[in-house]
This record gives C-alpha cells, structure tokens and sequence, in this order.
C-alpha cells in the first residue's frame, strides 16, 4: 500500500511519487492529521473552513507560533477541496525556482482543467521583490496560493500581498490540546512514557507539538525503556533546548518589546531577565546596543543626557570586543538606562513639530535670521546680551511643541530657562 504525495521541494520538480509505507519518516512528520478531527486546538479556524470547496477557497496567509498546525492546516484544507497542492519552501529555494514552478502549475491547469495549490512555507524569508512575483497570479486565480509564516504578517509581508489574501491566526497550543495530540501518537506508535515525564515535556514544549514529538523520538532512541526513565534523565536532556529563542521569529520581537518596556517602566531586573533572555538565544548584541542608542534618546532624553552618551560607547565597545565580554557592557547600559530618570520630551516634540510641517505650506525663514548680509544686521547676537540670552523671533511664536517633563536634568534645565525669561541673575550650571 502506498501514499500519494507530490511535492516540490528545494526547487526540484518532481511527479506523482509513491512513499512505502515502511519508509521511517520522523514521528511528526508520519502523524501529520489528515482530517480535521485530529486537528487539536485550533476549532475557531478549523470551524471558519470546513465549509470551503474548490470554488470557494480564497488565497490565505497562515500565521502562528513554530509547531501550531500551520503546514498540518493547509495540506488539510487542500484534501478536504479536493485539489492538489505543491509544498515549496522559500528557505530553501527562490523565485527563479518559484517561477518554473507556477509556469508548471498554470500550463496543468491548460491541460486538465484542474486548478493546483501553492503552499509556501516560510513566506515572510521573500523579500518585496520576490513576495510581488506572486501578484500577478494571485490576481488572475492562476492557482489557490497558500502561505505559513511564524513572523507577523503586517510587517513581514508587503500591503500589496495582503490586500490580496486572507490572514489565518493560529494560536500556541495550550497543555490540553498537546496533551491530546502526544496521547494520539503515543497509543498509534504503542510507546509507552510515565505520565510524570509526559507532563514535564509538555510544559517546557511551550505550545509546539513538533518540538515535543521530536523529543519524544529521541527519548526513544536513547532509552530502551521509556516507562523507566526518570524525569530527571528527561529534564537532562530536554532543558537546555527547551529554551526557545529564534532571532528570525516572532519571539524576537516579543523579548526585545518585553526588554524595552522594562527598561521604560524602570524596573531593572525585569530589563535584566529579557537582556538574559536574548544572550542565552543568541541575539546579535549590536542589534540590542543599536536599540539601547533609542532608547536613550527616546525615553531618558535629556531628563539624563549621559544616557545617550552611555549606550553609544556601549555600541561602540560591543562592536569592538564581542561576545561574551560584551554582554557586560550591555548589563551596564540596560541597568543604567533602568534606573535612569525617565523622560520623552524629546520624541514628542519632533513628532508635533513634523506633524505641524507636514499640514502647514512652507514655512519662511524670518528674513533676520537668513543669510542675505544686509539683513543680519537685524539678528540680535545672544551673546552680546546678559546671560548671553535676548528675546527675539526665531519663526516659532505662537507655537508649543516642547514640554519639559520636569525630571533629572530637564527640570534644571527648565528652571535656568525661566530665570532668563524673568531676567534674574542666571548662575552657571553644570
């Protein structure tokens, strides 16, 4: 008995193959559901396509955390209309390939009348360029495209590509339904593991059933017995790569937001477990110095200028010594930047400043302050004046974009600010 398949895989063109069913494929790979009663913890999607057929099944974008059921969905969705469907990776191949395939897929449809499905799988690795080569297509209904991405669809895919496809959320698996999903495996592959284990798996999986059926599989080629291994054999194994972290992924965004905003909130070992957190995965630490610079600027601005200061030396000194002594540097500034006064004066004023430009015609320069000779004699000098100050238009009045937030050095500076609007005496300030 064998099982139809055809794939396109790595830009190779291949025809209708037949699999042994005594080929030994990895465990996740040879329990993929086939239908959707097998199809745990993602009912609200399921429910929304059960009643889609060939003529009605629009282009979708499948997006969800590593192990959800993305590529499981799609190959579902396509047995259930009836059509057949092409896997192609965008790892693995590009659009030349990518083009010989819908070239294939478009003249089949010529000859037998039968549109085909395109799955690609890691669609947000294309680039603009290469994610518009499939806007002509997907116009003209040449074939049903599918795609799966881990990466947020409204920054990792252009607008054209969206306005043209449906967007599918899965969710993280919670412990129930992968509970469901192990169980099912466990009994069809009659392997037998302590319900002690089993949980332990399952709560460090973090919701990706593909990661625990892979462990499962190797737990099983380690141990001839898996109802004796004990939990702490399991964790041994298990715990270093249950930390998940991929720089490519949605989860990178999620840690650097987490990381930010702790260090906005000044709360400094919450800023420190995230920094943590990135250097355990492997983050490129330029990447987090180059978000410590904005941060500096965006959130402490001049409420403690020796934040900028601190974190472009930091950048500098991460860029020239590396990991792992850099990760010292980058404790030093996430720490510093926590407890830092905090202030966003700054970003707010250029953002109202540019928010007035843009709505206004052009704005000219009052003829004082430009550089035609005869009229400089107008220009009041500052320095010339007491405390190096006189009043005179600079082309703003009647406008207000900057608010001080009264906090570390901007109060100081605010207060110096106001003694020479009032004329006082104004001392030197450091």
């Amino acid at each position: 008995m064998f099982q139809k398949l055809r794939e396109y895989v790595g830009g190779m063109q291949t025809e209708l193959f037949d699999i042994p069913e005594n080929i030994r494929y990895p465990l996740a790979y040879r329990n993929r559901p086939v239908n959707w009663e097998n199809f745990y913890g993602q009912d609200k999607v399921a429910q929304r396509l059960k009643n889609l057929n060939k003529e009605t099944i629009p282009h979708f974008v499948v997006w969800g955390p590593p192990g959800s059921g993305k590529t499981t969905l799609s190959f579902i969705l396509a047995r259930q209309v009836g059509m057949e469907i092409y896997n192609f990776n965008a790892v693995l191949s590009g659009v030349p390939e990518l083009r010989k395939l819908m070239t294939r897929v478009i003249e089949d449809r010529k000859i037998s009348g039968k549109k085909s499905i395109i799955f690609i799988d890691e669609i947000h690795r294309f680039n603009k360029s290469q994610q518009d080569a499939l806007l002509p297509h997907l116009e003209k209904g040449d074939f049903v495209f599918l795609g799966a991405t881990t990466e947020y669809p409204q920054t990792s895919l252009n607008r054209a590509l969206l306005s043209r496809v449906n967007i599918l959320e899965l969710e993280k698996l919670d412990n129930q339904n992968l509970k469901k999903i192990l169980d099912n495996v466990l009994k069809k592959e009659e392997i037998s593991l302590n319900e002690e284990c089993l949980n332990y798996l399952i709560d460090f999986s973090n919701g990706d059933a593909r990661f625990a059926l892979n462990k499962i599989e190797i737990l099983k080629a380690k141990f001839d017995d898996l109802k004796k291994i004990t939990l702490k054999e399991v964790s041994t194994l298990i715990e270093k790569e249950a930390r998940q972290y991929d720089r490519n992924s949605s989860r990178h965004y999620d840690v650097i937001s987490a990381f930010i905003k702790s260090i906005r909130g000044s709360d400094v070992n919450a800023a420190i477990l995230w920094l943590a957190v990135m250097i355990d995965g492997g983050e490129d630490p330029e990447f987090i110095a180059r978000r410590l610079i904005i941060l500096a600027s965006e959130d402490v601005g001049n409420a403690d200028p020796r934040a900028l200061q601190l974190a472009t030396s930091v950048h500098y000194a991460v860029k020239n010594i590396g990991m792992p002594e850099a990760r010292i540097s980058l404790a030093q500034a996430t720490t510093y930047l926590a407890l830092a006064p905090k202030s966003n004066a700054s970003y707010k004023a250029i953002d109202a400043a540019l928010e007035y430009v843009r709505k206004s015609s052009t704005r000219d320069v009052p003829r004082h302050l430009s550089n035609v000779s005869q009229e400089k004699k107008n220009y009041k000098y500052p320095h010339s004046y007491k405390n190096h100050w006189v009043e005179q238009d600079y082309g703003a009045s009647g406008l207000d974009f900057y608010s001080s937030s009264e906090m570390g050095f901007e109060k100081l500076q605010n207060d110096f600010h106001r003694k020479l609007k009032n004329n006082d005496e104004v001392q030197k300030y450091q």
